[in-house]
């Protein structure tokens, strides 16, 4: 019952000697430095590494709440409710800046969580931001030395310039303080369609804005995912780069019939990343419309899943790789690409590191986009969908090995006791199966309910992204495991115009226990000098306390939680890897409960040496920051029915020891 483990803790062993070996390739990427949390993911290379290290092993079993901040969601006559509180802060100098779940801008005092300002945009009163709802992930924040400005975009289609000393308006930007970011997409369509719940970026003196699109269209006519950049002065536009290429670009001719003129989506919804002395922005793009029917954009639809690498400054294309072609299992890259340095086989490369849903990591050369190991394009199966047609071949990443299970057989399936496991080959049965890329099927007259797919649309990896340790080399990865169903189906034809919609969801299992083995969910640490796993190990309790598996006395199974519950955010320090996780109802793999836990692991051993139980539920990517010579860590908790609650948790004052 335990062979889901073999292995592990052999890795683990050998850790200490892996990034021992490791440390020769400490890396110039500088991660957070001088106590503050200047960007979302702590620098603008996306590494979510601070070098704070008064919090270590021997004293993080005595980390306490120093203080929590009560989002202003909750207060005053405020109508709508706010979804899940997802914000990560930032801490520049004598400020926290946070956003709400919905879509408010607040500053803090870093020491006590006292408001110091508040900017309401009043998106409530405009209506439910399209697909996620209230939901916000962050500010960008920048200075020139004289002037300083936090930047916040909202679900009603605004960039927004605040003053970071008072909240107010910049009125030298765009219509006293406010772009209208619906103006110059060239859509005719709806706009209430698109939105934007994550921070942009600002790169080589540019703001670099993405966006959200509704992942349920009911019309082949989406509006288009087009990413743009604005003088972070003026807000005047610099320019757009069109995601999906129009006449004349390079790509146009990879969307057949002219699918290119009407069809959504292919946006940036998630985090960026910047190389600054390249002056380089890396956009990781999303699946067009329909996320599971190609047959209405025939083609292999650039740059649609792609990893692209733009000049800051002019918005051209420098070089970009597809990692899907033709899309049909909503594999969009959700998270930032992480900027590495690291040494391969002797040679030095600035590379750019991103991690996916498919559970692979692909490594290139920042400036050039040369794969750091080859990427083969490998046969995979095709559709028998009518209309469609999918590519003959997908690409796959030689290095570094992939950190999720891919695909699914028999040999897959829970088989703890007998019983559950005939459970398990009862659902099994009722699908198609076969290796990653096996795509959407129909509901045939014999019972096939559609195809299995694992991993799901929600990852393998998701918006948490991954972390990455610029002294060791290492990057880490939390993950799930979590199989889906997928069926290509008629729509009503009074309500839709596609040839066939997705009907999709999780794999149904009796009891609501998990239809494969464990782990469910795992972080994994990767060394990437050597492209090579250095230890995994499981994420959570998972179901081992469910009533048919109670008796069995298993370890930890590792949890997982579909789509929006937010399986983890981390962040890492000089010696600890933090991490959050929503807890799930030990009956059901699909129902939250109403706590979390914030967790510690050792970096070196995957060993974790702290947890704490929070409640309300966590769902930010956690950051950590020193104000007057003390390590803060700060997550975002609760929304969604819960109240939103930062927190912030420290030593004890007389545990304390100087920060650097």
């Amino acid at each position: 019952m335990r062979t889901a483990f073999d292995g592990l803790a052999a890795r683990a062993s050998r850790a200490l000697l892996l990034v021992a070996l490791a440390t020769a390739a400490a890396s110039a990427q500088p991660g957070a430095r001088g106590g503050d949390w200047r960007h979302y993911s702590g620098d603008l290379a996306s590494t979510k590494y601070s070098p704070l290290d008064q919090i270590d092993r021997t004293n993080v079993g005595r980390l306490d709440v120093a203080w929590t901040w009560r989002s202003v969601d909750e207060t005053g006559d405020i109508k709508a409710r706010g979804g899940q509180f997802k914000n990560t802060p930032l801490k520049v100098g004598d400020r926290l800046y946070v956003t709400t779940s919905l879509h408010q801008a607040a500053a803090l005092d870093p020491a006590t969580g006292k408001t110091l300002w508040v900017y309401d945009p009043k998106v409530y009163e405009k209506g439910r931001p399209t697909n996620s709802g209230f939901q916000h992930r962050g500010l960008e924040y920048w200075s020139d030395g004289e002037v300083e400005r936090v930047f916040l975009t909202t679900g009603a289609r605004q960039l927004i310039s605040l003053d970071a000393r008072t909240g107010l308006p910049d009125p030298r930007f765009g219509d006293s303080g406010i772009v209208d970011t619906w103006q110059g997409l060239e859509s005719d369509l709806n706009p209430a369609a698109l939105g934007h719940n994550a921070p942009p970026i600002l790169c080589g003196g540019t703001l670099v804005l993405g966006s959200i699109v509704s992942d349920g269209p009911t019309r082949m006519a989406a509006p288009p995912g087009h990413v743009r950049g604005y003088d972070p002065r003026t807000g005047k536009r610099k320019w757009i780069f069109h995601t999906i290429p129009q006449t004349g670009e390079y790509g146009n001719d990879t969307w057949e019939d002219e699918s290119w003129r009407y069809t959504g989506n292919t946006n940036v919804w998630s985090l960026m990343s910047c190389d600054e002395d390249l002056g380089y922005v890396y956009l990781p793009v999303t699946t067009p419309t329909n996320d599971w029917y190609g047959g209405h954009r025939l083609g292999n639809s650039l740059f649609a899943e792609s990893l692209v690498a733009l000049d800051a400054g002019t918005g051209k294309r420098v070089w970009h790789f597809q990692a899907v072609h033709h899309g049909l299992w909503d594999y969009d890259f959700p998270c930032a690409p992480t900027l590495v340095d690291i040494t391969v086989d002797g040679r030095r490369i600035a590379a750019v590191a991103q991690v996916s849903k498919q559970g692979f990591t692909y490594v290139f050369d920042r400036k050039t986009g040369e794969p750091a190991w080859p990427i083969e394009e490998r046969t995979v199966p095709q559709t028998d969908v009518p209309g469609d047609r999918t590519s003959p071949t997908q690409p796959f990443p030689t290095k570094p090995p992939p950190f999720e299970r891919q695909g699914i057989t028999e040999a897959d399936l829970i088989d703890f006791t007998p019983e559950v496991h005939q459970m398990a080959l009862d659902v099994f049965h009722r699908y198609r199966t076969g290796p990653i890329f096996t795509p959407p099927s129909l509901i045939y007259e014999n019972g096939t309910q559609g195809t299995l797919q694992l991993p799901s649309a929600a990852g393998g990896a998701n918006w948490g992204g991954a972390a990455f340790d610029p002294e060791t080399g290492i990057l880490y990865v939390p993950s799930m495991t979590l199989a889906m169903f997928s069926a290509s189906v008629p729509p009503d034809p009074s309500r839709s115009d596609f040839r066939y919609v997705g009907s999709i969801g999780i794999s149904p299992m009796p009891e609501g226990l998990p239809l494969l083995k464990p782990p469910y969910g795992r972080i994994t640490a990767i060394d990437l000098d050597r492209g090579d796993h250095v230890w995994q190990v499981a994420h959570g309790p998972g179901p081992k306390n469910h009533p048919r598996l109670a008796a069995l006395n298993l370890p930890d199974l590792g949890s997982n939680a579909h789509g929006v519950l937010s399986n983890g955010g981390l962040v890492l320090t000089k010696t600890l890897l933090f991490i959050i996780q929503a807890d799930l109802d030990p009956t059901s793999m699909l129902r939250m409960g109403k706590f979390g836990y914030l967790r510690a692991f050792d970096k070196a051993t995957g060993e974790k040496v702290w947890e704490q139980r929070i409640e309300p539920t966590p769902h930010g990517t956690p950051m950590t920051y020193s104000h007057q010579g003390r390590q803060y860590l700060a997550v975002a908790t609760g929304g969604n029915g819960q109240e939103s609650v930062l927190m912030a948790f420290a030593l004890p004052l007389e545990n304390e020891k100087p920060a650097p």
